[in-house]
């Protein structure tokens, strides 16, 4: 797949037409972007989960309004849908994927991204977003059997609650088969976090997880074998 030409001035541009809701001239550049024959799927990993990183950490940061940060969000997601819907679907990998983030817009959108890449890359996947009860998904997995169980979050207020669904799955020995996978930006600024919670791979975006998944052997993971004694506390 082609490269974006000129990948920090097109960041640069569009950065600023999110952060201004500029919705047409944003569509615009993103559409020459099509024209030029770059990939959909390229766009989304290269150019719009970037941006939305930056965006977060912008805003966790107070370096760009409530104002600015809604705009974008909200314009980012109108980007992404149009994306998806372009899409090229590989075949099946009879694998399946339950997805949940953490609850705020920018965890959202990242799960969405994440999701219609995995569902573009030839996996099942199902993405209820955030706000999920501990017990809802251990329930909904239960019923569901998933190949996959991933949790992406960017706050650190999410890690207690993984945390806690990770060591009450491992110590109920439930799931063997079932690999646990965590990304996004706690675990991207909290090195070792991943260990620490008890998971199976953590990847830093969208592209690393496409990666780590066909990489990675679908079977009981050596940490769950080893029992929830390894699985240490998060300070």
């Amino acid at each position: 797949m082609n490269a974006i030409p000129n990948i920090d001035r097109v960041s640069e541009q569009l950065f600023s037409h999110l952060v201004s809701g500029e919705r047409r001239a944003a569509r615009d550049l993103v559409d020459s972007l099509y024209g030029a024959g770059i990939a959909p799927e390229t766009i989304s990993k290269d150019l719009f989960w970037p941006l939305l990183e930056s965006i977060s950490m912008m805003y966790r940061k107070d370096q760009i309004t409530t104002l600015s940060h809604h705009f974008a969000t909200r314009l980012l997601r109108m980007l992404v849908d149009q994306a998806q819907a372009r899409y090229a679907m590989a075949p099946a990998r009879n694998r399946r994927i339950a997805l949940f983030c953490g609850p705020n817009e920018t965890e959202e959108l990242a799960g969405q991204v994440v999701a219609d890449l995995l569902e573009a890359d030839g996996y099942t996947v199902t993405f209820a977003g955030g706000g999920v009860a501990n017990d809802e998904i251990r329930e909904e997995i239960g019923q569901r059997e998933p190949d996959v169980l991933l949790l992406f979050a960017s706050s650190a207020k999410d890690a207690p609650f993984i945390r806690e669904l990770i060591d009450t799955i491992r110590e109920r020995g439930a799931h063997e088969g079932m690999q646990i996978v965590v990304g996004g930006g706690i675990f991207n600024r909290a090195p070792g976090l991943d260990e620490e919670i008890g998971a199976d791979l953590s990847a830093s975006s969208p592209r690393d997880l496409l990666e780590k998944l066909v990489a990675s052997t679908p079977v009981r993971n050596a940490r769950w074998a080893q029992g929830s004694a390894r699985v240490r506390r998060v300070a």
